[in-house]
C-alpha cells in the first residue's frame, strides 16, 4: 500500500466516503461509504491520525470527489475565491498540481474554465489560467488530435457550459496554427493562447446565456455583445493582467480588417488569427435556436475574408486543423458514417473511425479507415444532429493517438 496526503478540504461531509481514510501508518480511520457528519468530526481524525492519507490506488476517486465538491460550490452560490482555495491534498503544491494535470479528463477541464471564467477574485487568476493554458499545450505536445477530437465534439454535441469551451477550443486551434503553420516564437504561442481563453471574459454570463435561449437577442444583450471586447479589457486590468499586448490583443480580437499578417503589429496579427479561429469555432457549435453549421461551410467562412480573397489567418487555422477536423462526422464512398479521429496527409484525407455501416447500423467496435484511399473516400460531412448515437470519449480518445506501427488500415 502507498499513501499520499489529502487535505481536510478536499474530503466532502455529509456524503458517503468514496474511498477509505486511514492515518499516516495506514490504520482505517473510516471505511469506504461511512458519512463523516460534520467538518469538526474530520478534523478530529486527522489530528487523531497524524493527517489524512488515502491509497494511491483510491486517487482517482478522490479526484473524482474533489471535482464533484467543486460542483457543489458552484451550485451553492459559493464565492469563486472559496472555490479557487479548496484544496484537493496535502502534498506538495507543485507536486499535487502536476499530479492533478495528469489526471484531469476533458469534463474536469471544461468545469475548470468555466470557474475561471466567472472569477472575480484576482489573486489567483492568472496563476489558475496560466495553469489552463499549459494544460491545453500539454496536449498540443502529446496528442494535437486528441485535443481537437475532444472540443469540437463537445462543441458540437452540448451546450453546457458554452463560453467555456468555447474558449478552450479558439485557444488550442490558435496555439496549433501558430505552432504548426505559423512557426511563431513559443511565447506568443503561449500569449496568443492566453488571449483566447479571456476574449469573451466580459460576456462569459451571457454567452452561456445566448445559446440556451430560443428568442433572438434582446437590444440590451446586443448592446453587451458589441462591448465585450472592452469590457474584457477592464475585467482583465482588475484581475491583475498588466501585460499590454494581451490586453490589446482581446480589444481587437473582434476587428474586421483583411489583409496579410506580415504587415501587421505583433497584437495585430495574433487579434486576427483569434477572430478567424472565433468565427470557426462558433459555427462549429449548436445554440438551442439553431443547429451546428457544417464543418464545411464552417471552413469557408474562415477562409475567406471580408473581401471574400483567402485569408492568411483563416487558412493557418485551417491548415492546422483540416478541413476535416477531429471530432467531426463525415460519409465515405462505402455509404459508411464515420467520426474523424486524426488528421492525415492533408486537410481532406484525414483517419476516421466508422460507427455506422452502410445500413445505419451502429458497429459493435469502431473500423478504421484511412480516407487517402480511394475505396475509403469522403464524399461528404455528416451533421452531429444527424447522427443518433452517443459517443464515448474515453473509449474513442485512445484511438486519436495510435501510431503508424499500430494502425491497422
Amino acid at each position: 500500500m502507498h499513501l499520499v496526503p489529502v487535505s481536510i478540504e478536499s474530503v466532502r461531509t455529509g456524503h458517503p466516503l468514496p474511498f477509505p481514510l486511514m492515518d499516516k501508518d495506514g490504520t482505517l480511520l473510516a471505511r469506504k461509504g461511512f458519512v463523516v457528519p460534520s467538518r469538526s468530526e474530520l478534523k478530529e481524525f486527522s489530528e487523531r491520525g497524524g493527517g489524512l492519507f488515502i491509497d494511491v490506488a483510491d486517487s482517482e476517486a478522490h479526484h473524482r470527489a474533489y471535482v464533484d465538491q467543486l460542483h457543489g460550490l458552484v451550485r451553492a452560490e459559493k464565492s469563486l475565491g472559496e472555490i479557487a482555495n479548496t484544496q484537493i491534498s496535502g502534498e506538495t503544491r507543485s507536486a499535487r498540481q502536476a499530479s492533478q494535470d495528469e489526471r484531469m479528463d476533458w469534463l474536469d477541464l471544461q468545469a475548470i474554465a468555466n470557474t475561471l471564467l466567472r472569477d472575480t477574485q484576482p489573486a489567483s487568476f492568472q496563476e489558475r489560467l496560466e495553469r489552463l493554458q499549459r494544460q491545453l499545450m500539454r496536449h498540443i505536445q502529446r496528442n494535437p488530435d486528441g485535443a481537437l477530437f475532444a472540443l469540437i465534439y463537445l462543441s458540437a454535441s452540448e451546450l453546457r457550459m458554452y463560453s467555456a469551451t468555447h474558449a478552450m477550443l479558439v485557444s488550442l486551434m490558435c496555439m496549433l496554427a501558430a505552432k504548426e503553420v505559423l512557426a511563431w516564437p513559443e511565447a506568443e504561442q503561449q500569449l496568443i493562447g492566453k488571449a483566447a481563453l479571456t476574449m469573451n471574459i466580459g460576456m462569459t454570463e451571457l454567452q452561456d446565456k445566448l445559446a440556451l435561449q430560443l428568442e433572438p437577442p434582446a437590444t440590451s444583450q446586443r448592446q453587451q455583445v458589441n462591448n465585450h471586447s472592452h469590457h474584457s479589457v477592464e475585467m482583465l486590468l482588475d484581475l491583475g493582467v498588466q501585460d499590454p499586448l494581451w490586453l490589446e490583443i482581446v480589444r481587437d480580437h473582434h476587428r474586421a480588417v483583411p489583409g496579410p499578417l506580415a504587415s501587421r503589429t505583433p497584437a495585430d496579427r495574433m487579434a486576427r488569427l483569434i477572430r478567424r479561429a472565433d468565427m470557426f469555432a462558433a459555427r462549429l457549435s449548436p445554440r438551442a435556436s439553431r443547429p451546428p453549421i457544417a464543418p464545411a461551410a464552417a471552413m469557408q467562412a474562415c477562409y475567406f475574408d471580408e473581401n471574400q480573397a483567402i485569408d492568411e489567418a483563416g487558412a493557418a487555422i485551417i491548415k492546422a486543423v483540416g478541413i476535416y477536423q477531429p471530432g467531426s462526422f463525415v460519409r465515405l464512398t462505402t455509404q459508411e458514417v464515420a467520426v474523424v479521429i486524426q488528421r492525415g496527409q492533408n486537410t481532406t484525407t484525414p483517419r476516421v473511425a466508422v460507427l455506422l455501416n452502410r445500413s445505419g447500423v451502429p458497429t459493435v467496435e469502431p473500423i478504421l479507415r484511412d480516407t487517402h484511399l480511394r475505396e475509403y473516400r469522403i464524399v461528404a460531412s455528416v451533421p452531429h444532429k444527424d447522427v443518433k448515437i452517443q459517443l464515448n470519449l474515453e473509449r474513442l480518445l485512445p484511438l486519436t493517438s495510435l501510431p503508424k506501427s499500430d494502425r491497422p488500415w
